[in-house]
């Protein structure tokens, strides 16, 4: 199954915005997105951003470590173990710092995140964040669909899917969870705006 790559067509998009413009602003200011590898994360944050009333930036850990050199980037096992050294550690740390920063400073952010650490990462954002309105949104994925995105994909180092699709999640608290398994990310997405304009009324 390749939900992530199939619903955000341009038809599911259009038939988003046209459904949501009407959409009431909302106070939020961060929305969270934490789950594992192929669990449909980027996809929902692309329909957020066309279906939310305001023009909302999204941010997601694969593109810090894209920006990094190799030497500070994580490590992935053949197994699909991701391990990260203190250089990533301190860049992550700035990058959350700047996240945060563009939030103060009005802009509206999606973080699509991979808490491998579970509430130990949450944490670090819990503390740049302090003050902002954040939701905090679960993307539950059953392991195996996860794992058959994964290897569809061909872009990821199998095991990692199915490594992560309970890891990210330990002790970690949303206001909110989502699950992809058979619910496409337009409706996960959807789920998600209604969720925002009942917080905000």
């Amino acid at each position: 199954m390749k939900l992530e790559r199939t619903v955000v067509n341009a038809e599911n998009t259009e038939r988003a915005r046209r459904r949501w413009v009407t959409l009431p602003a909302v106070s939020t200011q961060v929305i969270v997105l934490n789950g594992g590898s192929s669990s449909g994360k980027s996809g929902i944050a692309r329909c957020l951003q066309s279906i939310l009333p305001d023009p909302w930036l999204t941010f997601g850990v694969d593109s810090l470590i894209e920006a990094m050199p190799r030497s500070s980037a994580v490590v992935i096992g053949p197994d699909g173990e991701v391990s990260a050294g203190p250089d990533f550690r301190a860049l992550e740390d700035a990058w959350i710092q700047g996240v945060a920063a563009m939030a103060r400073a009005g802009a509206r952010i999606i973080v699509d995140e991979v808490f491998l650490g579970g509430a130990e990462s949450q944490g670090r954002w819990l503390t740049a964040l302090a003050g902002l309105h954040v939701l905090w949104v679960g993307v539950r994925c059953d392991s195996e669909v996860a794992a058959g995105r994964e290897m569809a994909r061909g872009d990821r180092v199998r095991g990692m899917a199915a490594k992560q699709a309970e890891l990210v999640h330990q002790g970690v608290r949303y206001d909110l969870e989502v699950d992809t398994t058979a619910t496409e990310a337009v409706r996960c997405a959807r789920t998600i705006a209604a969720f925002l304009t009942t917080r905000s009324s």
